[in-house]
């Protein structure tokens, strides 16, 4: 399992970013939520309220969620960190691999 952590400049992009990815079996589910970050961006501090996805994937598929979310991303240098979970529980892995493995219909 794998959790990829990307941020977006607000909820709707946000959104539509990660129900896209949901829709193509790409990724089984996401949590958004609304953060405070502060930033270095153009020589200077930034603080902004942005909104951050946890997308749940499998490692067959970390690669299709990088180079669909920097398509995708309305940032120029978004914030895209795969981390491997250490440990999960294995019905909900089994959930996770038979979701993103399932056929569109």
């Amino acid at each position: 399992m794998v959790l990829i952590y990307t941020t977006f400049p607000s909820k709707e992009e946000c959104l539509k970013v990660c129900k896209q990815l949901l829709e193509e079996r790409k990724i089984a589910c996401f949590n958004v939520f609304q953060i405070q970050s502060g930033y270095w961006w153009q020589d200077r501090i930034v603080e902004d309220q942005e909104w951050a996805a946890i997308l749940k994937t499998d490692r067959l598929k970390e690669c299709e969620v990088f180079e669909a979310l920097k398509k995708l991303h309305p940032y120029t240098t978004p914030a895209i960190i795969s981390i491997e979970a250490k440990k999960a529980d294995e019905q909900y892995l089994g959930w996770l691999v038979s979701t993103i493995s399932a056929q569109q219909t």
